[in-house]
């Protein structure tokens, strides 16, 4: 392969969690682009039907709920039963209720808890045992958690989920280190992303301002793009195309890394 090919990931199978929609569908794109075959897993049957049918590659997809360990058993085997690989792992499905911490419910604590750290706990144990050596596809291969830039600053609103991204951190580093030391051929990063104007971080600006934080949503995005270097919020394509390099061989020396792809913010 040489540092110039359009198609880093030509021949290889990537499943994607949150892949119907947002930041999840924008890697699922960008990975195809890559070469890729693409399995895009979300609870959403219809519109990761559509996604997948859009990317070509062979690509499709599969039902998945990321905190059901079942369902993780099951679209792992269904993705190296229709491809006959697994090299790369995106745990980006997540969850964002905001909440001043005087005033959060236990339940959107449970429910941030299961989806952003059990889920992504769950995609590394099952990416793992499928891509070691004794694995159902035993080829090696990149896994790549979604944190947040979250896990970096401290901004107000959203304590909880925060904090599961900052968890999401530490599963990184350790599953890097039990991966490597254990010769199983997986490295394990994540992606810090700062805000982009998804559906999640456009209603993320409503909730800022209706919980006081900011006179408006506007005043909100404003003081990130404030608080950016860089000076303007990302985009789906500024966090895709940072997942496919650590997907490629283009980061074959790196794992067990925070990317933090925020313009600067969280420096």
């Amino acid at each position: 392969m040489t540092h110039h090919d359009r198609s880093p990931l030509s021949g290889r199978t990537a499943l994607v969690t949150g892949g119907a929609q947002g930041l999840g569908e924008g890697m699922a794109r960008a990975l195809a682009a890559a070469g890729a075959t693409v399995v895009v897993a979300d609870l959403q049957d219809g519109p990761a039907g559509k996604v997948a049918e859009s990317l070509g590659n062979d690509s499709s997809a599969v039902h998945l709920d990321v905190t059901d360990e079942a369902g993780w058993q099951a679209a792992v085997a269904t993705t190296v039963e229709r491809t006959g690989r697994l090299d790369v792992l995106v745990n980006n499905a997540g969850v964002e209720i905001s909440s001043l911490i005087a005033d959060v419910s236990v339940d959107d604590i449970r429910t941030m808890l299961d989806v952003n750290v059990l889920g992504t706990a769950l995609g590394i144990k099952h990416g793992l045992r499928a891509m070691r050596p004794d694995g159902a596809a035993g080829q090696g291969g990149s896994i790549l958690n979604i944190s947040s830039v979250a896990a970096t600053i401290a901004f107000p609103g959203i304590p909880i989920y925060s904090a599961t991204k900052a968890a999401v951190d530490r599963l990184t580093r350790v599953s890097a280190m039990e991966a490597g030391k254990l010769g199983w051929g997986v490295r394990v990063n994540c992606v810090y992303p700062g805000l982009v104007p998804t559906e999640m971080g456009t209603g993320l600006a409503v909730d800022m301002a209706s919980l006081g934080l900011f006179e408006s949503p506007d005043a909100a995005v404003g003081a990130v793009v404030e608080q950016t270097p860089l000076g303007r919020l990302g985009t789906v394509e500024d966090m895709a195309d940072a997942v496919v390099f650590l997907a490629s061989d283009a980061s074959r020396f790196i794992t067990g890394t925070g990317l933090s792809v925020d313009g600067g913010m969280g420096m």
